[in-house]
């Protein structure tokens, strides 16, 4: 069984990774193992886990995991929303399409990196996105009535990764906003249970490469 270290935004998607990803992995016979991003170190040791405000953060544990020789792949599970002003490629972001400009950073992202086992993985725009992959369930596990369109007008969008990162319209606010006591790391992971990797896969083409690269690393 081939080994693969994830380094996650948070809670939520750790628990994606443990829970959701790692049963369809099996069958390929690769496991993932997640680690959240350190944010801060205090004096005594402690550390605190979770959330990202800038690159060094995430390069330093990049670097950590990269320094397991059993590992066959590492990879990142980050939000492209709402990514730090230092991401590399950020202040010269390229790219008339969201696919484009997600390509672009994880480009740029691996280049800053530079080694051959890194696969640099972003979210878009979000992991709520991957909920809007069935708008019917996300509304029925919301206990919310598709005929009220709470979620907004999602129909524009091609694919759930195309729904904007404006600050009041993307994923995770169309949610809060309909449903403002939703609570990602128990809703989050309970929706995307009800709806499936395979249908996230389906849905999500960027989320489905992904995948694909993990089903053969």
């Amino acid at each position: 069984m081939k080994r693969i270290l994830i380094l996650c935004e948070g809670q939520t998607e750790e628990t994606f990774v443990n829970e959701i990803l790692n049963p369809h992995l099996a069958i390929h016979q690769r496991w993932a193992e997640p680690t959240l991003v350190v944010t801060k170190r205090m004096p005594t040791g402690q550390t605190h886990r979770g959330g990202i405000t800038s690159y060094d953060k995430i390069r330093r544990d990049v670097e950590k995991l990269l320094g397991n020789s059993h590992a066959s792949c590492v990879t990142t599970m980050i939000d492209y929303y709402g990514l730090p002003a230092d991401f590399p490629g950020k202040d010269r972001l390229q790219g008339a399409t969201p696919q484009e400009r997600v390509a672009f950073l994880e480009q740029a992202f691996a280049a800053n990196i530079g080694d051959r086992r890194f696969h640099p993985f972003l979210m878009l725009h979000e992991f709520e996105a991957l909920l809007f992959s069935a708008p019917d369930i996300l509304l029925g596990q919301l206990g919310l009535a598709p005929a009220r369109h709470p979620l907004g007008a999602i129909g524009v969008f091609a694919t759930p990764e195309e729904i904007n990162d404006g600050a009041d319209t993307h994923p995770a606010a169309r949610i809060a906003r309909s449903k403002p006591d939703y609570r990602k790391p128990l809703d989050g992971l309970r929706i995307a249970k009800a709806i499936g990797l395979d249908t996230m896969r389906k849905r999500c083409p960027h989320f489905n490469q992904w995948v694909c690269h993990l089903e053969t690393c």
